[in-house]
Order: structure tokens, then sequence, then C-alpha cells
């Protein structure tokens, strides 16, 4: 047993036609949309490579992604805004990239297996999978996608807002960022529904 996700649950579920894996990245940064895939595996090809996107190096990710492009029946990636996230919630904003994931995949899925605990509305039956990015390839798959497409939309938005260190922390709350930000202020890419964000804005107008 390698430990590595495998293609056990979508044969689990292929009675009921095409299965795809179904992740985000992004939902706990403080900065930048959040991204969402969505992956149909061959099964008799399947991508090398395929893990948690976590457990992968930012290399390896990069290898993964090709691999996983060239391979895949069909992927799609799909992102929800900055504004939306504060407008809906990070849960709903969430919910919206991954429906936008499935619906842009070439061919219509009967079922995502999605990563986490609540199986959300995206456009067909949906099955929720805890830990499914280590246990599920199509999932493992979205996974690395997800989290790809949104770091290097995290290095676009450095060149746009020079200063905050997108590229490096990925609008993550690390102590680069908060500097960041006591210094230059929010910018138009910053959650401003998350509490951190919000009070930064209430002490600076107060002051």
């Amino acid at each position: 047993m390698t430990g590595l996700p495998d293609f056990s649950l979508e044969q689990e579920w292929a009675g009921h036609g095409l299965v795809c894996g179904v992740d985000e990245a992004g939902r706990g940064p403080w900065a930048g949309p959040v991204s969402a895939a969505a992956v149909i595996l061959d099964p008799a090809c399947l991508p090398p490579g395929l893990n948690d996107s976590k457990a992968l190096s930012e290399a390896a990710r990069e290898e993964a992604e090709a691999a996983i492009k060239a391979q895949a029946v069909c992927w799609s990636v799909a992102f929800a805004t900055v504004e939306e996230i504060d407008r809906l919630n990070i849960l709903r904003a969430t919910e919206l990239a991954m429906r936008r994931a499935v619906q842009g995949l070439a061919h219509c899925a009967a079922l995502a297996l999605i990563d986490g605990n609540h199986a959300l509305d995206v456009g067909c039956r949906s099955v929720a999978v805890i830990k499914g990015d280590a246990r599920s390839a199509s999932i493992a798959a979205a996974s690395i996608l997800a989290k790809t497409a949104r770091d290097r939309l995290m290095h676009e938005l450095e060149r746009e807002h020079p200063g905050y260190g997108f590229a490096r922390h990925k609008g993550y709350g690390v102590p680069l960022h908060r500097q960041a930000l006591d210094r230059l202020g929010p910018c138009a890419q910053h959650r401003r529904s998350f509490a951190p964000i919000r009070l930064l804005i209430e002490e600076r107008m107060s002051a």
C-alpha cells in the first residue's frame, strides 16, 4: 500500500456515469480570489505524481499539472472573485467557484467527488470525501490544478499590487503580509469581509 490517492472511489461510483474530482485552493488567505478545479481522469491513463497538492513541492506540482492537463479526459479551473467572497461569504464563494469548474468541463459529469465534509451544489450530484485529496486520484488532480492556477494568479497580482509580497505568501496572513498591510493599507484584492482586514480598515478610519 503506497498511501497515495487511487482510483477506487471513482470506480465505486462509476455506475452513475462520469465522475469528476473537485477541490479548491485559497479559502484561508486574506487576499486574492478562491480557485477551484474539476477533473475527470481516464483510469487507463492516470497521470504520474498525483498526491495532495500540499504534500508536493512547487516543482512537483507543476510537473503533475502538465501531466494532468495532457492525460485527463477533461479538466477545468475557475475562480470566485474577492468581491464575490465579500458578498457571499467564503463558503458560498467556494461553492460558486466549484460549480463554475464543473460546468466548464468539456464532458458533463454525473457525479462530483468533493474534498471536504460538505456536499456542495456544483450543478450535479455530489459526494463529500473527507481528506479526499489524499484518497481520490481525481480530487488530488483537482487540488493540484486549483493550487497551481491560484499561485500563478497571485504572482500576477504581485505585479499589479507591488509591496504586499503576494508572490511569496499567496495572500495568507503571515507576518510579512501583516507588515505590508500596516505600511500600505489594504488594496483592491484584500477580502474586506475577513476579520483581520475589516479591523485594520476600521483602525485606519478611526486614527
